[in-house]
Order: C-alpha cells, then sequence, then structure tokens
C-alpha cells in the first residue's frame, strides 16, 4: 500500500500529514529549540561583567543546531515510510530539512517543496489531499 505524506514545517513545530487509500493521520512534532537571547542596551548588567550574563553566541549557536537536530531526525523517523513526500512551510526549515533528508537517501521521495504561509491544521490536511489527489 503506498504511503503519501504532507509536511509543514518551520523551526517550531511540524505537522505531518500522511494519507493511504482508506485513512488520513495527522501529527504535531513540536520543536524544543529556544530562540537565541539578545542583548538589550538598556540590560542591568552594562558593564564589565555583561559578558558574563549571557551565553556566548557560538555556545547558542550550538544549542540550537543540536536542538534542531533532534527534531529533524524524529521528523524523519516519522516520513520513513513514506513512498512520496511534499515539503512546505513559511521559513527555511524545510530547505534545512530537504538537505538532511537527502543525506538519509529519503531526497528522492520529495516530489515537491513549496513555500506557505502559516496555515492551520485543517488548511494543511487539505492542501496534501488536494496536491496527491487533485479533484477535476
Amino acid at each position: 500500500m503506498k504511503k503519501k505524506a504532507g509536511l509543514w514545517v518551520d523551526h517550531r513545530k511540524a505537522i505531518v500529514v500522511l494519507l493511504t487509500h482508506q485513512n488520513t493521520e495527522t501529527r504535531l512534532i513540536e520543536s524544543k529549540s529556544e530562540k537565541q537571547l539578545r542583548r538589550t542596551g538598556d540590560s542591568p548588567f552594562n558593564g564589565p561583567y555583561e559578558a558574563q550574563s549571557v551565553p556566548a553566541d557560538d555556545s547558542q549557536e550550538a544549542k540550537l543546531t543540536g536542538s534542531l537536530n533532534r527534531f529533524y531526525d524524529e521528523v524523519i523517523t516519522c516520513l520513513s515510510e513514506a513512498d512520496s513526500i511534499l515539503l512546505f512551510g513559511p521559513g527555511e526549515a524545510k530547505g534545512e530539512l530537504h538537505k538532511r533528508m537527502a543525506g538519509n537517501n529519503l531526497g528522492k521521495r520529495i516530489v515537491g517543496i513549496e513555500t506557505t504561509d502559516k496555515m492551520t491544521e485543517k488548511q494543511i490536511v487539505a492542501k496534501v489531499k488536494q496536491f496527491f489527489h487533485p479533484g477535476p
């Protein structure tokens, strides 16, 4: 039985829609990544100790990258049974995930990549169904 999947993804969450002939299944995968802290000009720590109050940018970047890699691995595991995959979403996450999937030999299964805005779960399901089963 052929399984088709649609994936709306950004850096905070992924909504996976799995389609078979009889069933539609939706899964939500949330990222545990946090946005980077920003240094502000009106910090109470201005002065010689300000640099110690906010983690270094490279350590924050490494933490964010590790968190996103775990998130992408979870998404890839969810898509591993799919024969055809549609990737879409508003930002860079779909491109990053596409590169990662190519490294896992899932890249050949991707049949489309689209840039879309934020969508509700119902809109995502409708888009995936329309993509794989277009009407007359």
